[in-house]
C-alpha cells in the first residue's frame, strides 16, 4: 500500500484502552493535549486533528505494541502485536 493507514477516531479510543494507556499518557507520548486527544478519538470515522498529530498518537500506540487493521470486508479493529 502506498499511503498510510488513518487510524479512525475508535480505533485510537480502543487501542489505548486494549493497553490501557489513560488519555494522559498517550498524549504525552504523542507530545500532544489531552484535548486534541479526546477530540480524535470523538471523531466520526478517520481521526481528525493535524496530520501530525495523528501520525504521532499512532506511532505512540505502534511503539507500545498496537496493530492497526485496515477495513476489509470486516470492519476497522486493533489488535496487539505478537511478544
Amino acid at each position: 500500500m502506498s499511503e498510510k493507514y488513518h487510524p479512525t477516531g475508535r480505533q485510537i479510543a480502543a487501542a489505548r484502552t486494549l493497553i490501557g494507556m489513560p488519555q494522559p499518557e498517550l498524549a504525552s507520548a504523542a507530545n500532544i493535549s489531552v484535548p486534541t486527544l479526546r477530540r480524535m478519538e470523538a471523531s466520526l470515522g478517520e481521526a481528525t486533528g493535524l496530520s501530525n498529530n495523528v501520525a504521532a498518537v499512532q506511532a505512540a500506540l505502534e511503539a507500545a505494541g498496537i496493530i492497526f487493521v485496515q477495513p476489509n470486508g470486516g470492519g476497522a479493529g486493533v489488535r496487539l502485536a505478537s511478544a
